[in-house]
């Protein structure tokens, strides 16, 4: 496939419809630029970057956080020109454990179509995670009553290209690019390819989705639709431990906040913080009997096999964080982590028995407090839940886009997510009015 944007430049797109078609070393450098994951996992900045691996307003307390600060923050993580975050999901032993295992494959409608941008020698130059979908399931970007309405018009919505990382709704950089070219070129060549690839098999349309937003904004230029959602994030604002973070917050919320932690353990829980070579497969085993607890209440059918858990083990342990929680010495409750360079992702939750305010704990407290010990700058606490806003996750944009082939019913969804977009704005506003913090008027605990 060859897709030459406006410059000299010659260059080809190569489609592996998998990732152990791509040597891990050429794919990593592109996913995260600067890093070196070594054997198990281990995170080594491959120039010195000591400034940043910490959050940078770490050992001074600032402004109480707001809208407009995670905002700022959002835009400062996802500047292109600031590519020193190491993203853990992008990472060549991530997704392939996601194929090797069998949870990504055309079996279960996730066909690798991965664009590599090469160079006339053939060295990758840029990448676009995609595969090909027959249904919508495992995105957290809801298309479903686009295919429906498709569907009654006499259209086939399926199959259709989508370029995300699978079942994991977080935000990261989907146009991986080295140092040998252009961001912007890249983009252009790669968004160009995935409509020419789209064209060329009969798909509908191209979905990226959870994209920062530097690349949400290029693609308006390319012919794709923008879309908008909704998450919570919580920002470290130099606290010193949890009890600065509670220091920032309003009275009330301090007290329910001190009150939930109290009775989450008050049955004899105990909580464990488990990563790197500490883990193992009995607490891989105990994990997933949580994880399919959860799936099978909420969804039906996991997306996550028994393998994927065991590879992502053996290939990343130090880049994840399992929070269990034991009584009595039985694991009961437990939380999925991944650790990038600034960020902690929270990613999965389950458990064997339910006591009040436990999943609180486990899943947002026991994160802030591990991202404040290992001077982590935020924690991303997956997609939806707007009661992560009373315990001081704040409101985070999330960000599409979407080329649709056929002219009606882009035209339709067009029209639809600009008042969808409109109608996120509005919400984030106003949950802005109810946060949590302190406000300034308000004397400080003695």
């Amino acid at each position: 496939m060859n897709d030459t944007p406006d410059t000299d430049q010659e260059f080809r797109i190569r489609v592996h419809t998998s990732l152990s078609d791509i040597p891990s070393a050429a794919w990593d450098a592109l996913a995260n630029p600067g890093w070196s994951l070594e054997p198990g996992g281990k995170l080594r900045k491959t120039e010195d970057a000591s400034a940043l691996a910490a959050p940078a307003n770490a050992g001074a307390r600032q402004a109480e956080p707001s809208l407009e600060a995670v905002e700022t923050s959002n835009r400062r993580w996802e500047s292109e020109d600031e590519k020193s975050d190491y993203n853990p999901f992008i990472s060549h032993a991530f997704l392939s454990s996601l194929e090797d295992a069998g949870c990504a494959s055309a079996k279960t409608g996730w066909l690798g179509q991965h664009l590599v941008l090469e160079d006339e020698r053939g060295a990758a130059l840029a990448a676009l995670p995609c595969y090909l979908k027959n249904h919508s399931m495992g995105e957290y970007v809801f298309d479903h009553g686009w295919a429906d309405a498709f569907h009654r018009a006499g259209g086939r919505y399926y199959p259709k290209l989508q370029s995300s990382v699978p079942f994991t709704p977080a935000t990261g950089r989907r146009f991986l690019t080295g140092e040998r070219i252009d961001r912007n070129v890249a983009i252009a060549a790669l968004s160009g390819g995935l409509t020419e690839l789209c064209t060329r098999i009969g798909a509908s349309s191209a979905h990226i989705t959870f994209l920062t937003r530097h690349e949400w904004e290029a693609l308006d230029s390319r012919g794709y639709l923008r879309r908008t959602d909704q998450q919570f994030h919580w920002l470290n604002n130099g606290y010193p431990d949890f009890d600065g973070f509670l220091d920032s917050l309003a009275s009330r919320k301090r007290k329910q906040i001190r009150k939930e932690r109290r009775e989450a353990v008050q049955a004899g829980i105990e909580i464990d913080w488990i990563t790197g070579s500490d883990l193992t497969e009995d607490h891989w085993d105990a994990f997933y009997a949580f994880y399919m607890d959860t799936g099978r209440r909420k969804w039906g059918q996991p997306y996550l096999n028994r393998n994927f858990f065991s590879l992502l083990s053996e290939r990343m342990a130090d880049r994840v964080l399992l929070v269990m929680a034991r009584r009595e010495g039985r694991p009961v409750a437990g939380a999925l982590n991944m650790i990038g360079s600034h960020t902690l992702f929270g990613r999965n939750w389950g458990c064997v028995e339910d006591h009040p305010f436990l999943h609180f704990e486990v899943c947002y407290y026991q994160a802030i407090e591990f991202a404040i010990r290992h001077g982590l700058s935020r924690v991303e606490a997956g997609a939806q839940g707007m009661h992560k806003l009373a315990r001081g996750y704040l409101p985070a944009t999330t960000y599409s886009a979407h080329w649709i082939a056929h002219p009606g019913l882009r035209e339709a969804v067009a029209d639809y997510l600009e008042r969808e977009r409109r109608a996120v704005e509005i919400e984030t506003e106003a949950l802005a009015e109810h946060s949590p913090f302190r406000r300034t008027s308000e004397s400080r605990p003695k």
